[in-house]
């Protein structure tokens, strides 16, 4: 069996560790925080939130987070409620509970339409019933009446997503910030964002590959234990009188179990996300790494193949232009200070040869630098100086700023264009196919900085899909600067182009992502699909890296029965639809078949319930399941995942490696990395260096090819 693929990493957490380590003091402005039960009628009093705990099981290329919630209504009305919180990246909403007379009763999926008849009918007669919404690329909204005068609303929202590694560094993100992108709910929404009693952020993160350090950039106070070679805790609590806690680095020859109190954070504040970063130890070899679910009487198996190269993409020679293009629109006044001391960071370590043009958009666009310049102190610096009097204001006219970037290419050189951006696109050219088709038309590679929660990740991903460049997701927690620095790595060597992926034996099908594209210095490549035959299957990835042909095979072993990912059904089934609605939005809004995709989204999104745009999660007392007859299939996979979770918790993490046998790159050519070697803690000094040196590579393509 042949199929063609692109790189999983591009599309899923683009990870970059330096911004992680790297804030130098850059102002960035708070932003009003989301995850929050409001009244809908605005003249009734808030909902406190009486306690917030999170829950994050890390393993093995996917993560597990458990959000529960206790709110009050302070009102002596019975009132209704919307609960909204950010869309992470990638992620699919698996459960959403509310207690009712005590119990919790858990949501199952149907069609959107019919979810919010039913959800109407039952408040109307006064019954306790929940809405789980997704709005968009921007949230999940949870409608819950009636919220009783003077009690308790408790809720649980369960959510799963791909977790993956870039140049050995992982990065979780538990999104608080509100986006700031939908001025309509910012309008109308005031903000409560401070847990009044408890507080608590528990994550235990499995590795099968030793990890040498893990930081928290905005949240020093966290607790960081490493419990087992394999195993490490992060805890945060909102008790207070305890001292705040450090990075923990394990000390060479034996394990780190230090910080075993959680970490004491002062007040429980909900506005700024919580990041976590680990980074592999050094000369990890290039590997192969496969996990799956089949049970004994199923005669479908469902995998998830994580491919992580060795290091053998060299670097670029020749000039090249830089075109930088910046939203300086209304959305973007609280980061705005960070994006221009990355631009800036970026620009005084360009080559000689190198040539830069900056444009700005809001409800218009701007040749701010006036065409192409040297990339030279004399001109960058007053550049610069008068960029960071520049006041960010106004709408978005995304397309414009994008146009005007695109004119006075020189056909001689080879280009490349940053677009820092929350691409919420409200002015001027607004749909998303003529957003495609102008990267598709253009002879040029487009490198995207997604900024902040709720950003319109759907329409920047498709933008650098088209263009094979690749995106980046960035929280106004990280540091752009180091964002910026750490991409150059990627921006100045090869790339692997033309990928191609062959499976042979095991009867695979439905593999996902289908599209081809680039495969980046330090990436990951994953590949989702289902099996009907265990055994042996051989493995082989080609690619060019220029006009060189590159080929690495293996053979790997899909097992007869595997029970411990059972969400893998659902992460396959999320990425699938993520595909076919890219497909959908590629195609237009007045392609006839888009018809049939959307039916064909809507019958996955049930069978594997989960939360979409055409489908919602519905919650209504168990007799009234029975009266719709809607089938409790969500409660019964919910079990499942649950009980596979709990079998997982006691065990030790071992590594997935499943070319081990046969290795499928080389062992003389390590995984890509950037860090520090060996096992201390990294200092800021350090990560400077590294970050400077990396700038001081920058090359420049000689082929302006896209493909």
């Amino acid at each position: 069996m042949k199929i063609n693929t692109f790189s999983g990493a591009l599309a899923l957490s683009k990870v970059l560790a330096l911004s992680a380590v790297l804030t130098m003091g850059a102002a960035v402005s708070s932003a009003d925080a989301a995850g929050l039960l409001k009244p809908v009628n605005s003249s009734l009093p808030e909902l406190s939130i009486r306690e917030h705990h999170v829950d994050v099981v890390l393993e093995h290329s996917y993560a597990v987070t458990t959000v529960e919630q206790i709110f009050h209504n302070p009102s002596s009305q019975p009132l209704e409620a919307i609960y909204s919180f950010p869309v992470p990246d990638h992620a699919a909403v698996g459960e959403f509970t509310y207690w009712i007379d005590g119990k919790p009763v858990t949501g199952e999926v149907v069609k959107k339409q019919q979810a919010r008849e039913i959800y109407e009918q039952e408040k109307q007669a006064g019954h306790e019933t929940a809405l789980v919404e997704k709005d968009s690329y921007k949230t999940f909204d949870i409608s819950v009446t009636p919220v009783q005068p003077n009690s308790d609303v408790r809720i649980k929202l369960v959510y799963i997503q791909p977790a993956h590694l870039d140049s050995g560094v992982g990065r979780y993100v538990y999104p608080l910030e509100d986006g700031g992108v939908d001025e309509q709910k910012s309008a109308f929404w005031s903000r409560n964002d401070v847990v009044d009693e408890r507080f608590s952020f528990n994550m235990r993160l499995g590795s099968g590959y030793p990890i040498d350090s893990i930081r928290l950039p905005q949240h020093s106070q966290a607790a960081i234990q490493q419990v087992s070679p394999n195993q490490w805790q992060v805890s945060m609590t909102s008790q207070t009188g305890a001292p705040q806690l450090a990075e923990a680095v394990p000390t060479e020859g034996q394990p780190v179990i230090q910080n075993q109190s959680p970490g004491i954070v002062p007040a429980a504040s909900l506005d700024k996300d919580i990041l976590v970063y680990w980074r592999h130890s050094q000369n990890l070899p290039g590997t192969l790494d496969l996990i799956s679910y089949k049970t004994a009487d199923s005669a479908q198996g469902t995998f998830m193949m994580t491919l992580t190269p060795g290091d053998d993409l060299g670097t670029l020679q020749g000039g090249r232009d830089w075109i930088f293009v910046l939203d300086v629109s209304g959305s973007m006044q609280g980061k705005y200070t960070t994006l221009v001391e990355g631009v800036r960071q970026g620009l005084s370590k360009l080559r000689p040869e190198d040539r830069f043009k900056i444009v700005l958009f809001n409800s218009s666009a701007t040749d701010f630098s006036q065409g192409f310049q040297p990339a030279k102190p004399e001109v960058i610096s007053p550049l610069l100086n008068q960029l960071e009097q520049y006041k960010p204001g106004s709408g978005t006219d995304l397309y414009s700023g994008l146009s005007l970037g695109l004119k006075g290419l020189d056909a001689d050189r080879s280009t490349a264009m940053i677009l820092v951006t929350d691409g919420v696109a409200n002015l001027g050219v607004t749909e998303k196919k003529r957003f495609l088709d102008l990267m598709e038309k253009a002879d040029i590679r487009l490198f995207t900085f997604v900024m902040g929660n709720s950003a319109n990740r759907p329409l920047l991903n498709g933008m650098t899909e088209v263009s094979n460049g690749f995106a980046i997701s960035v929280s106004n927690a990280d540091d752009i600067v180091g964002q910026l620095m750490l991409a150059t790595s990627k921006m100045t060597h090869q790339a692997l182009r033309d990928v191609e992926l062959k499976i042979d034996g095991g009867r695979v099908t439905d593999l996902t992502p289908e599209q081809i594209n680039s495969l980046y210095r330090g990436e990951q490549l994953t590949v989702l699909g289902h099996y009907r035959k265990a055994g042996p299957v051989q493995i082989s990835l080609t690619g060019k890296v220029g006009d060189q042909l590159r080929s690495y095979s293996t053979e790997i072993n899909l097992p007869e029965q595997s029970v411990l990912h059972p969400e893998l059904e659902r992460i396959w089934a999320f990425a699938t639809i993520e595909s076919m609605q890219a497909k959908m939005d590629y195609m237009g809004e007045e392609e006839s078949s888009n018809v049939d995709t959307k039916q064909a989204i809507t019958d996955l999104a049930v069978q594997y319930d989960l939360v979409t745009d055409y489908t919602s999660m519905l919650i209504v007392r168990d007799e009234v399941f029975k009266q719709l007859n809607i089938e409790r299939n969500n409660q019964q996979r919910i079990a499942t995942e649950n009980n596979a979770r709990q079998q997982r918790l006691q065990q030790p993490v071992t590594s997935q490696r499943a070319d081990s046998q046969k290795p499928m790159f080389s062992p003389s050519q390590h995984r890509a990395s950037l860090g520090g070697g060996g096992s201390g803690a990294i200092g800021h000094w350090i990560l400077l260096l590294i970050g400077s040196l990396l700038l001081v590579k920058y090359s420049n393509m000689r082929s302006r090819r896209k493909a």
